[in-house]
C-alpha cells in the first residue's frame, strides 16, 4: 500500500484532505456532553391517596404495584416513597442500553393490571408514568420586579405561559412547578354552618348542582318538519366565573322565601389551588419551576433550548414580571469540555516541540504535526457516525492518542532520514525502500495497541459505557495514525523532504551540544546495559522485590468512582423537627439564605420551601446555590470549601438540621455525592423495629472515623393526632363512616368540587374550612357529622384523640419496606474505604435486617470487581497477539514482564498526590499497558532480528537497546508532556484530567526509565532459560523496525 501512495502523492493529500472534510462537518453536529449516558434510564411512577397513614399508603397503593414490577426485561432496582400527604413516588431504573420509551411502556402495562386492584380515589385520578431523572437540570425562576403580584399570582403565570411550552422541549423529561395556579377557595366556618344545621355535603352537593356545564342542546335540531328554516344552539350559562356568584349558591331555601347562601357561611376568595410549595429567589419571594432531563435527552442542547424559549418568552411578559434561570448544571458541561480542548491545544504544542527537539529540521517535523489533526478529525467522523458525543471521555481518549498518532509518523520519517543520511538516496527512493522495511512493525504495533483497549468495549453496564466511549475512540484514532502512517506520510516525506548533506548529523549552537550530550548519555547506556545483561539473574531477583512492593502498594491504594469536582453549584438540605410548621421552616431559611449570600463567591440561592430529596413536608426545604464563574474564584472559594466553611455555620442552627452536599458526579446517579445505602428490612419486623435498627446503625457510624455526615435520607418519624371512634355510639347516633371521613377531610384537608371557567382555563374550585377553626384538637373534635336523623352530631360525642408518634414516610426498596441512608467518606478515606466500613457495621444488625446500595455506590462496587479482569483480559490480547504476530511465545513474555514497570510508575504517582484508584486510574492503567509493551517491542523486536543474523545473544541485545534508545525517549518524552497538562490541570473539570493525567504520566515515567534498563534484562534472561541463548531465532524481516530514530 505504501507504494501505491508513494507514487500517487495526489491521490494521497485527497484522501487525508476527505478525511478532513468528513470530521470538519462532523464536529458541529456531534452532540457536547460532561459524560455519556452513564446514567441508568429511569421511569417515575406517580399518585396520590389523601386521608391515609403513610404505611396504609404502602400497604394498599405502593406494594401492589411494585409486586407487578417484578419481573419486567432489564430492571435493575426500583425505590418507592409513600408519605402521609398522601403521594406515591415509585423509580424504576433500567439497565444502561434499555429504550426509556419501551421501559416506560412495559410499566404501563404492569400498572394497567394492577389498577383493579388499587383504592377507587387513585383508580379515579390516575397514574403518571413518566421518563425524567431524579435530579433537576436547572430552575426557572420569576419574580415581580414591582410587587405587585405575589406568589400565586406568579405561579398561575407560569401554569398558563411557561411551563406547557418548557415540557415540548426536546429533553425535557418533567418540569415541576413549586407554586400554585389559582383557583375559588371557599372558606367554610363550622361554626355558622353547626348555627344553620348544615353540613359539608350539604355545600359541596349545591357547588356541585348550581356551578355545572349545561349541554342544552339547539333549537331546530334534526328531525324538523319542512317549514323549519333556522337553527341555532342554546347556551345555558351554568358556570360560576366570580366569587359573588359562588356567593350567591343557595345552600337551602325555606318555605317562607328565606334564602341560606354560600356567603353567609364562608368566605369566597380566588387563592392557591394548594399551599404545599414556595420558592424564594436570593430572599424575594417567586414562583420556579424544576426542569429534570429525559433519559435519553442532552444536558447542554436541552438547556439551550430551554434558555431560548424562556428569552422568546420574555417578549410576552406582562410589565412588573421578570425570569431568572438561578441554577443550571449545564455551564459546568461546557467549561468542561473547553478545558480539556485548551489541553488537547497544549499537548500538541507540546509534542511538536519535542519532535522538534529530536528531530531538528522543521520539515521533518511539519509532517508528524499534520498527521495528528488528519486522524483526530477522522475519529470525530466516525464518531458521529456511532452516534458518540464529544464528552469528557472522548477528549481524553483524544489527549493520550496524540502522542501514539505521533509514533508511527515518527517511526517513519525517521527511517527515510536513516536511509537518506547512510544510502545518500534521494527521497523518493528512500521512502520506497524505508518503507518496505517497517511495514509489518507499523501494523504490527498498531495491531498491539489496539488490542489493549478492545476489551474494554465490551463491558455491560454504567462503568461499560464510560469504558466502551474510550476505548472506541482511542482505537479509531490508532488506526487511523497507522493507515495515514501508510499513506499520507510516506507520500509526504517522498515530495516534503529534501535530499541530505553530508554535515546532516554535524550541528552547531544547542542542536549540536544536545547531539553530543545525547550520543555521550546513549554509549553511557549501552554499557550499563551490557553490564546487567551479565547478571540478568539478579535483576530479576530485583524485579520480584518490585513485583511484590507492587502489589502490596496496589492493595493499599483506596478505590473511589470519579473524582469530586467543582461543578460551580452546591445544594443545601435543610429538615426541621417533624412538627414543625411552615413558619418555623421559613424562619430557618431565612438564616441559611443570610448565611450564603454573605459568601462573595455567591452568585445566586434559590430554595424550595416544603420540598427536598428526602421528601415533602411543611418542615422541609432544597436549596440550590449558584456559585461565579470559576475565572472569578481561587481554591478558597472552590465549592468544597465554601460547603465546608457553611457547613460549620449551619451545625448551629438550633431549630433544623441544615447541610451543604456536593452534586453527583454523574447527573443521575443519584442527588448528592457521597454513598447510597438502603437497609431493609426482610424478615417481616415491621416500621418500628427498622426505626430501632436504623438507629443502631446511625449511632456506630457516628462513632467511625471513616465515616462522616451519616444521616437517613428522609423524613423523620412525627407525632400524630389518632381519631379513635367509638363505632358502638356512631351507630347509636346514626353517623356512618363516609359523612366522617367526608366531614373531616373536607374541614381540614381540602376537597376539590368542580372546576370554574378563569380568564380562559378552567380552574379547580376547593372547599376547606377557615384556617383558624382547624389549627388545634377542639376545633377537630367540634366537627359536625350529619346523621341519618338529618340533625347533626359533633366528633367529640362518638370520638377522642390519642397522641403517638408514627412514620410521616415509607421508603421501598426492591420490594422491600426499607430506609434511606447517605453520608460521605471522612477526610484521608475514599468513598471505597466508606462502603467496607458500612457493610461491617450493617453486618453487625439483629438477623432479618439486610441491606443493598444503589445509585453511584452501586456503579462504585461494580466497576471495582471488574477492573481486576478488564486489565487481565487486555494484559491477555496483546500477549496472544504478539504470540501471533511474532510466532513465538517466548519473545512475548519478554514483552509482557515489563508491563508492571508502568502499573509501578501509575501507582506511585497517585499516591504520592493522595488520589484513589478510581474509574480514571483503571482507564490510564490500560493506557499504560499498551505503551510499556510499544517500548519493549521496538528493543525485544529488533534484538530478536540481529539475532538471527547470528550475532551472540548479549551484543543483539546491547546493540537493539542501543539503536533503540534514542526513539523509545523520544516517542516516550512526547507522550509523557503531552498529558502534563492533564495532570497539572486547575479549574473546572481539574478533578477529572488531573486523575488520569497522574495515572498515565508515572506510568510512561516509569515504564521508560525502568524499561529501558529491565527490557534487555527480559529478553537475556528468558532466551536463556528457554535454552535459546546459544542458537539464532528465525527472523521476520516485514516486522522488523529498522528505523534508528
Amino acid at each position: 500500500m505504501p507504494s501505491f501512495f508513494i507514487d500517487r502523492p495526489i491521490f494521497a493529500w485527497v484522501v487525508a484532505i476527505f478525511i478532513v472534510l468528513a470530521g470538519a462537518l462532523a464536529v458541529p453536529m456531534l452532540p457536547i456532553a460532561q459524560y455519556p449516558n452513564v446514567a441508568p434510564p429511569q421511569i417515575q411512577i406517580s399518585t396520590t391517596f389523601t386521608g391515609a397513614s403513610a404505611e396504609e399508603i404502602y400497604r394498599s397503593v405502593t406494594q401492589p404495584i411494585e409486586e407487578e414490577l417484578n419481573g419486567i426485561q432489564g430492571l435493575l432496582y426500583f425505590e418507592s416513597t409513600s408519605n402521609a400527604a398522601g403521594l406515591v413516588q415509585i423509580s424504576a431504573t433500567f439497565a444502561p442500553g434499555t429504550s426509556p420509551d419501551q421501559a416506560a411502556v412495559e410499566v404501563q402495562n404492569r400498572v394497567r393490571r394492577v389498577e383493579p386492584r388499587l383504592p377507587d380515589s387513585v383508580v379515579a385520578q390516575g397514574v403518571r408514568i413518566e421518563k425524567a431523572s431524579t435530579s433537576f437540570l436547572l430552575m426557572v425562576a420569576v419574580t415581580s420586579t414591582d410587587g405587585t403580584l405575589d406568589a400565586t399570582a406568579l405561579g398561575d403565570y407560569l401554569n398558563r405561559n411557561v411551563i406547557g411550552e418548557v415540557r415540548r422541549i426536546s429533553g425535557v423529561g418533567q418540569a415541576q412547578l413549586f407554586a400554585a395556579q389559582r383557583a375559588m377557595r371557599i372558606w367554610l366556618d363550622p361554626d355558622k354552618m353547626r348555627g344553620l344545621n348544615l353540613s359539608v355535603a350539604d355545600v359541596t352537593n349545591a357547588i356541585n348542582a348550581q356551578n355545572a356545564q349545561v349541554s342544552a342542546g339547539r333549537i331546530g335540531a334534526e328531525p324538523n318538519p319542512v317549514s323549519q328554516q333556522i337553527t341555532a344552539s342554546v347556551p345555558v350559562h351554568g358556570q360560576l366565573t366570580a366569587p359573588e356568584e359562588f356567593g350567591n349558591i343557595v345552600l337551602r331555601a325555606k318555605s317562607d322565601g328565606a334564602l341560606v347562601r354560600l356567603r353567609d357561611v364562608a368566605r369566597i376568595e380566588v387563592g392557591a389551588e394548594t399551599y404545599n410549595y414556595s420558592s424564594r429567589l436570593n430572599g424575594k419571594t417567586s414562583a420556579a419551576i424544576g426542569v429534570q432531563l429525559s433519559p435519553d435527552g442532552n444536558a447542554l442542547a436541552t438547556s439551550e433550548a430551554v434558555r431560548a424559549k424562556m428569552k422568546e418568552l420574555a417578549h410576552f411578559f406582562p410589565s412588573g414580571i421578570q425570569y431568572e434561570i438561578p441554577y443550571d448544571t449545564s455551564p459546568f458541561v461546557k467549561v468542561s469540555i473547553e478545558k480539556v480542548l485548551h489541553t488537547l491545544v497544549e499537548a500538541m504544542v507540546l509534542v511538536f516541540l519535542v519532535m522538534f527537539l529530536f528531530l531538528q529540521s522543521f520539515r521533518y517535523t511539519l509532517i508528524p504535526t499534520i498527521v495528528v489533526p488528519v486522524a483526530l478529525l477522522g475519529t470525530c467522523a466516525i464518531m458521529l457516525a456511532t452516534g458518540f458525543s464529544i464528552n469528557v471521555l472522548t477528549m481524553f481518549a483524544m489527549v493520550l492518542a496524540i502522542g501514539i498518532l505521533v509514533d508511527d509518523a515518527i517511526v517513519v520519517v525517521e527511517n527515510v532520514e536513516r536511509v537518506m543520511a547512510e544510502e545518500r538516496l534521494p527521497p523518493l527512493e528512500a521512502t520506497r525502500k524505508a518503507m518496505k522495511q517497517i511495514n509489518g512493525a507499523i501494523i504490527g504495533i498498531t495491531l498491539v495497541l489496539a488490542a489493549v483497549f478492545v476489551p474494554m468495549a465490551f463491558f455491560p453496564g454504567a462503568v461499560g459505557v464510560i469504558y466502551r466511549q474510550f476505548s472506541l475512540t482511542m482505537v479509531v484514532s490508532i488506526l487511523f495514525s497507522a493507515f495515514l502512517a501508510l499513506s499520507l506520510t510516506p507520500a509526504l516525506c517522498a515530495t516534503f523532504l529534501k535530499p541530505i548533506v553530508a554535515e546532516h548529523h554535524e550541528k552547531r549552537g544547542f542542536f549540536g551540544w544536545f547531539n553530543r550530550s545525547f550520543n555521550k548519555t546513549s554509549h553511557g547506556y549501552s554499557s550499563m546495559v551490557r553490564r546487567v545483561s551479565h547478571r540478568a539473574g539478579r535483576f530479576m531477583i530485583i524485579y520480584l522485590a518490585l513485583l511484590a512492593g507492587l502489589g502490596w502498594a496496589f492493595m493499599r491504594l483506596p478505590s473511589s468512582f470519579l473524582p469530586n469536582e467543582d461543578q460551580g453549584f452546591v445544594l443545601v438540605s435543610i429538615l426541621g423537627p417533624s412538627e414543625a410548621s411552615s413558619n418555623r421552616t421559613l424562619a430557618v431559611v431565612n438564616k441559611v439564605e443570610d448565611t450564603f449570600l454573605k459568601e462573595k463567591a455567591v452568585e445566586d440561592i434559590i430554595v424550595i420551601t416544603g420540598y427536598s430529596f428526602s421528601g415533602a413536608g411543611q418542615n422541609a426545604a432544597l436549596s440550590f446555590v449558584t456559585l461565579k464563574d470559576w475565572s472569578e474564584r481561587g481554591p478558597e472559594d472552590s465549592a468544597s470549601a465554601i460547603a465546608g466553611r457553611i457547613n460549620t455555620k449551619l451545625l448551629q442552627l438550633k431549630d433544623a438540621v441544615a447541610f451543604s452536599l456536593s452534586p453527583p458526579p454523574i447527573q443521575g446517579l443519584g442527588t448528592s455525592n457521597g454513598f447510597s445505602f438502603r437497609l431493609q428490612d426482610r424478615g417481616g419486623n415491621g416500621q418500628a423495629a427498622l426505626s430501632r435498627a436504623s438507629d443502631q446503625l446511625l449511632a456506630a457510624a457516628a462513632k467511625s472515623p471513616v465515616l462522616t455526615g451519616v444521616r437517613i435520607e428522609g423524613l423523620p418519624d412525627a407525632a400524630q393526632v389518632n381519631l379513635m371512634v367509638d363505632r358502638d355510639k356512631a351507630d347509636t347516633f346514626g353517623v356512618n363512616f363516609a359523612n366522617i371521613n367526608a366531614a373531616i377531610s373536607t374541614n381540614l384537608g381540602s376537597v376539590n368540587v368542580n372546576e370554574y371557567p378563569n380568564q380562559g382555563r378552567m380552574q379547580k374550585v376547593v372547599v376547606q374550612a377557615e384556617a383558624s377553626e382547624r389549627m388545634q384538637i377542639p376545633d377537630l373534635l367540634n366537627v359536625n357529622v350529619p346523621n341519618s336523623n338529618g340533625g347533626m352530631v359533633p366528633l367529640s360525642a362518638f370520638a377522642h384523640v390519642a397522641w403517638s408518634k408514627g412514620p410521616t414516610q415509607v421508603v421501598g426498596y426492591n420490594g422491600y419496606p426499607a430506609v434511606k441512608i447517605s453520608g460521605q467518606a471522612a477526610p484521608d478515606y475514599s468513598s471505597g474505604q466508606a462502603i467496607q466500613e458500612m457493610e461491617r457495621l450493617a453486618n453487625q444488625l439483629p438477623d432479618g435486617f439486610g441491606y443493598e446500595w444503589t445509585g453511584q455506590s452501586l456503579q462504585e462496587i461494580q466497576s471495582g470487581s471488574q477492573a481486576p479482569f478488564l486489565i487481565g483480559l487486555s494484559i491477555l490480547f496483546v500477549f496472544l497477539l504478539l504470540s501471533a504476530l511474532y510466532e513465538s511465545w517466548s519473545i512475548p513474555l519478554s514483552v509482557m514482564l515489563v508491563v508492571p514497570l508502568g502499573i509501578i510508575g501509575s501507582v506511585a504517582a497517585v499516591m504520592l498526590r493522595d488520589m484513589p484508584n478510581d474509574i480514571y486510574f483503571k482507564v490510564g492503567l490500560i493506557t499504560i499497558i499498551g505503551l510499556s509493551a510499544k517500548n519493549a517491542i521496538l528493543i525485544i523486536e529488533f534484538a530478536k532480528d540481529l539475532r538471527a543474523e547470528g550475532k551472540s545473544l548479549i551484543d543483539a541485545t546491547v546493540e537493539a537497546a542501543h539503536l533503540r534508545f534514542r526513539p523509545i525517549l523520544m516517542t516516550s518524552l512526547a507522550f509523557t508532556l503531552g498529558v502534563l497538562p492533564l495532570a497539572f490541570a486547575k479549574g473546572a473539570s481539574a478533578g477529572s484530567q488531573n486523575a488520569i493525567g497522574t495515572g498515565v504520566m508515572g506510568g510512561m515515567i516509569s515504564a521508560t526509565v525502568l524499561a529501558v534498563i529491565l527490557v534487555p534484562v527480559f529478553f537475556v534472561f528468558v532466551m536463556q532459560l528457554l535454552g535459546r541463548g546459544r542458537h539464532g531465532v528465525k527472523g521476520n524481516p516485514g516486522s522488523r523496525i529498522v528505523a534508528a530514530e
